[in-house]
């Protein structure tokens, strides 16, 4: 189900393929424990890195930035990214408080 915050994201990830851009759009999948933002919240990212939506917040958001542009630059077509209390980067990434959040990029392809 889609929510009109959704079908906002999704109608500027449109304007932005329709004026040339590569746009990935980030999708949460999975999460347990602590999560800023619920599965299916959505974010789109181009390659210049201006964004719009929510996936999480903080410093997770910005390495998720940092993903799709790489994904862009790549050219690759997706990624998963996990992010977890366990990893070595959880302090850096902003997971302290004890969560998980799974998060899938897709390059939006014309």
């Amino acid at each position: 189900m889609t929510t009109p915050f959704d079908e906002k994201i999704l109608e500027e990830a449109y304007n932005w393929v329709d004026t040339n851009q590569k746009v990935v759009l980030a999708t949460v999948v999975h999460t347990w424990g602590s999560s800023p933002r619920k599965i299916g919240s959505k974010m789109i990212v181009n390659e210049k890195g201006d964004f719009s939506g929510s996936v999480s917040g903080g410093c997770v958001e910005s390495a998720v930035i940092g993903e799709c542009i790489e994904l862009i630059k790549n050219n690759k077509s997706f990624k998963k990214l996990e992010f977890k209390v366990s990893n070595e980067k959880a302090w850096d990434v902003g997971l302290a408080c004890g969560g998980e959040i799974s998060i899938f990029l897709e390059q939006i392809k014309t």
